[in-house]
């Protein structure tokens, strides 16, 4: 479908324009058809006589120029000139600028004001854009929507996520804990257990060697008892033997007496110290 969106060019020629005037008009339209639409419009502002035909061949210019808002303003400007010719010409400024509503708007006022086949087609051009935009919009605004939705569970995962993650975290944090506590528990029961374990090991030594020096001592005690006893016993055998040695010297001396009254003979078999040797010779004869 062929776009018919050119603008309506109007050449005027103004009888009552100064011949300065008069070559000026050539010379921007002779610019404008060879596509120099800059040097156009600077030749078409140079006319100092405003005109509505001047504004309108300005506003084409620009249009050319694809300078839409100073277009529409020259056109707005140029009263005197077929008014259905401006609002089509505007029409397509907003066209071109994509603001489909305006342009609807200026086809339409243009229409209710003399039918016009371009300008028919345009409209009708201007609402299928208008009907496309709208579907595209729409289309835009399901996939913003979608991208929104989107965004918003990826956060509230990425949120659920990072919730459970620091769940996680603070329970492993938690467990660290209570193993950590846990090893120092068994830690600190293994070391009470080492000293309750070193001081019965010491109390054992302990009263082992004391029952040892105990031992030793009743030992080096023992002999000191027996000594004691013993000397107790010699003590009494010599007390003993010193009775014995009296009543000897008793009897020796009873014996020495009587014999010397019976004048017996003096040999004397001397009383021996100890029963053995009494009963090995008790048959003896003392002489």
């Amino acid at each position: 479908m062929k776009y018919i969106l050119g603008v309506i060019f109007l050449f005027f020629v103004q009888t009552e324009a100064g011949v300065m005037d008069f070559e000026t008009i050539e010379a921007a339209n002779k610019a404008y058809k060879s596509k120099e639409y800059t040097k156009s419009a600077v030749l078409y502002k140079s006319i100092e006589r405003k005109t509505a035909e001047k504004n309108y061949n300005l506003g084409n210019v620009y249009y050319k120029s694809k300078n839409y808002n100073a277009a529409i303003k020259s056109y707005r400007e140029a009263k005197g000139v077929d008014k259905v010719i401006r609002l089509h010409n505007i029409g397509n400024c907003y066209f071109r600028k994509k603001n489909l509503d305006f342009a609807i708007r200026s086809y339409e006022e243009a229409l209710s004001i003399r039918e016009d086949k371009e300008t028919r087609f345009n409209l009708k051009l201007a609402k299928k854009m208008k009907k496309k935009q709208k579907k595209e919009q729409k289309k835009r605004d399901k996939k913003q929507k979608q991208d929104n939705q989107k965004r918003q569970d990826d956060h509230q995962e990425s949120g659920t996520q990072q919730k459970q993650d620091d769940q996680q975290k603070q329970k492993n944090e938690q467990k660290q804990d209570n193993q950590q506590k846990q090893n120092n528990k068994q830690k600190h029961d293994d070391q009470q257990k080492e000293k309750k374990q070193h001081k019965n090991n010491k109390n054992a030594d302990d009263k082992k060697n004391g029952n040892e020096k105990e031992s030793i001592s009743q030992k080096a005690k023992k002999p000191k008892n027996r000594k004691s006893e013993k000397t107790s016993e010699e003590m009494k055998r010599e007390n003993k033997v010193s009775q014995k040695d009296k009543i000897k010297e008793m009897e020796m001396k009873r014996l020495l007496k009587a014999m010397r009254q019976k004048k017996t003979p003096t040999m004397l078999y001397q009383i021996l110290d100890n029963n053995k040797s009494k009963k090995d010779d008790g048959n003896a004869n003392p002489w």
